[in-house]
C-alpha cells in the first residue's frame, strides 16, 4: 500500500486511556443498557446514583431522561440542576464537564474524540468538552472535541459546534455561527 493512503489495519489507540478496568467498563455497559437505554421511565435519582457509583461527579437536582448514552461515567462531571434529554449521547473519551443549570436537549451528541484524517494510521485524538453554566445545547446539535460552550450560550437545534462559543451568544448552523446575543429577561 502506498504511504499516502489510509491503512486501518495498522491503527492503534496509542496513549488513549479508557480510565477504568475491563471489568468496570463491562459492568457499566450492562448497567447503562438496562437503566439508561432500555428503561422507559426517568428514574433520574437512581441514574445519578449509578453514575456516582461508577465515578462520575454529579450535582443535586440532575435530570436524566430515557435512552441517554454515556460512554465513560468516570470521565463525566455534571453540576447542579443539569438536564440531559432523551437520546442524548455523551461520547466522553476525554472528560466532559456540564456545569450547573445547563440543558442538553434530545438527541444532542457531545463527541470528545475524533481521528486525524491526514494520518495513514487514522490516529485517535481526544479533547475535553466543557458546557458552562446555563448553556443550552439544542436538539440534535453536535459538539466536537475540545469545544467550550460559554456561559448561557445557545447552540440551536441541528447545529454543529467545532470551535468555542462565546458566553451569552446564540449560534446556529454547520459550522455554528453567531447570530445574536441571548438576553435573559428579569422576572
Amino acid at each position: 500500500m502506498a504511504s499516502n493512503q489510509v491503512d486501518l489495519s495498522i491503527y492503534k489507540t496509542v496513549g488513549f486511556e479508557r480510565g477504568a478496568s475491563v471489568l468496570k467498563e463491562g459492568l457499566w455497559l450492562v448497567v447503562s443498557l438496562l437503566l439508561f437505554r432500555l428503561c422507559p421511565f426517568k428514574f433520574s435519582g437512581l441514574k445519578c446514583s449509578m453514575l456516582r457509583w461508577f465515578g462520575a461527579k454529579v450535582g443535586a437536582g440532575v435530570v436524566i431522561k430515557p435512552d441517554v448514552r454515556i460512554t465513560f461515567p468516570w470521565k463525566l462531571t455534571l453540576g447542579d440542576h443539569v438536564w440531559v434529554g432523551e437520546g442524548s449521547w455523551l461520547l466522553n473519551l476525554a472528560p466532559i464537564t456540564i456545569e450547573s443549570h445547563a440543558c442538553i436537549s434530545q438527541r444532542a451528541f457531545l463527541c470528545a474524540g475524533s481521528h486525524d484524517y491526514k494520518s495513514p494510521t487514522f490516529d485517535l485524538h481526544v479533547l475535553p468538552i466543557t458546557i458552562e453554566r446555563g448553556a443550552w445545547i439544542g436538539a440534535c446539535a453536535w459538539v466536537g472535541p475540545g469545544v467550550r460552550i460559554g456561559s448561557h450560550a445557545v447552540l440551536t437545534a441541528n447545529s454543529v459546534a467545532v470551535k468555542d462559543l462565546e458566553a451569552s451568544g446564540i449560534y446556529q448552523g454547520n459550522p455554528a455561527q453567531f447570530i445574536r446575543r441571548r438576553i435573559i429577561s428579569s422576572q
